[in-house]
């Protein structure tokens, strides 16, 4: 009788070693997997959020591109965004032009 409750005690020591290894086996391998999902989450957030701000920065440089064709519509911007950048003049005029501290 006792050398059966021997080999029970085994087999059921067996058993508990088995079933705690291979569980344990299949929790890391859960966490592993949540934890790479979980990661890939806070990435997408991270990208979102960077998406939003050029999307942000982007509508604004929209906005003045927009004015920037409105005040091109206007000769007389026109004619002095001509003469300051491409140092165009009227007639009788003098371009002088002084260096800046970038340069």
């Amino acid at each position: 009788m006792k050398k059966r409750k021997k080999t029970v005690m085994k087999k059921n020591t067996r058993r508990f070693l088995v079933f705690g290894i291979s569980s344990f086996f299949v929790i890391a391998v859960v966490l592993v997997s949540v934890s790479k999902i979980v990661f890939e989450i806070i990435d997408k957030y991270k990208e979102a959020s960077e998406l939003e701000e050029k999307k942000i920065a982007l509508e604004e440089k929209e906005k003045d591109l927009n004015n920037e064709i409105l005040k091109l519509q206007d000769q007389e911007y026109l004619a002095g965004y001509a003469r300051e950048k491409y140092f165009y003049s009227k007639n009788g005029e003098l371009i002088i032009r002084i260096p800046s501290n970038k340069e």
